[in-house]
C-alpha cells in the first residue's frame, strides 16, 4: 500500500481525479485512540496490495479537512475510519475494528 499524507484540501481534487481510473482510500486516524493505532498497524503491515493509494489523515492536526472529507463523500465521521473512493464517490466505508486489510483490498479489486 502506498501511504500519502492528506494535509491540504486541494489534495481531495487530485484524489477524486485519480479515483476515475483507480480506487483511492482515505484512512482517518486518531492519534489519541488505541483502536486507531491497532488498525493503522494492521494496514501498514499488510503486503497484500502494493498499488493501492491510502491517504493518511490525522484527525487532530487536520480536523477541518476531516470535516470536508465527510462532507464531500457524504459519510458520517468515525474514528478510525477507512473510505474507498471510486469515480469520485465513496463506494466502501468501515470504522473501528471492522477495518481489515483483506476487506479493503477485496473492495478495491471489486471497484477497479
Amino acid at each position: 500500500m502506498n501511504w500519502i499524507n492528506l494535509t491540504e484540501e486541494s489534495q481531495l481534487s487530485e484524489l477524486i481525479e485519480k479515483s476515475n481510473t483507480t480506487p483511492q482510500a482515505i484512512y482517518k486516524h486518531s492519534t489519541r485512540c488505541s483502536v486507531s493505532s491497532v488498525v493503522l498497524q494492521r494496514l501498514k503491515s499488510s503486503k497484500d496490495d502494493q498499488h493501492l493509494n491510502i491517504y493518511y489523515l490525522d484527525l487532530f492536526q487536520y480536523r477541518s479537512l476531516s470535516n470536508k472529507v465527510s462532507e464531500v463523500f457524504n459519510e458520517h465521521h468515525e474514528s478510525p475510519q477507512i473510505l474507498l473512493i471510486k469515480d469520485g464517490k465513496c463506494v466502501y466505508a468501515e470504522s473501528h475494528m471492522s477495518i481489515t486489510p483483506k476487506d479493503l483490498i477485496n473492495e478495491a479489486a471489486l471497484a477497479a
